[in-house]
């Protein structure tokens, strides 16, 4: 799966990441970190992740993010909304064209 990360706290290695298909909330497990680039994690960062079964925060079973690895930064979408580039751009006068290097 792909996503971003949610929020990270390095001193105790505790973390949630977003799931960009499912938008569901999963929490980072212990070794989810054991074996990659990463020795921290910022908000906002893309990663990819694999689910496995496993405790949350209160010890009640629950699917955790493991095998945290580098992310894409291709936008996978968001359920729900239409595709980013099949949006409307700006409106034709609100667009700046070119002429010689000048605006016109």
């Amino acid at each position: 799966m792909q996503g971003v990360i949610k929020s990270y706290d390095p001193l105790t290695g505790d973390g949630t990441v977003i799931s960009d298909t499912t938008l569901g909330e999963y929490e980072l497990s212990t070794d989810a970190l054991d074996g990659s680039i990463f020795r921290m994690l910022r908000p906002g960062q893309r990663v990819i992740f694999e689910l496995a079964a496993g405790t949350d925060v209160d010890e009640q079973p629950a699917q955790v993010a493991t095998t945290v690895r580098l992310g894409s930064e291709i936008d996978m979408g968001t359920p729900g909304f239409p595709d980013s580039e099949n949006l409307p751009g700006p409106a034709p006068e609100a667009r700046s064209a070119t002429r010689q290097g000048d605006l016109i």
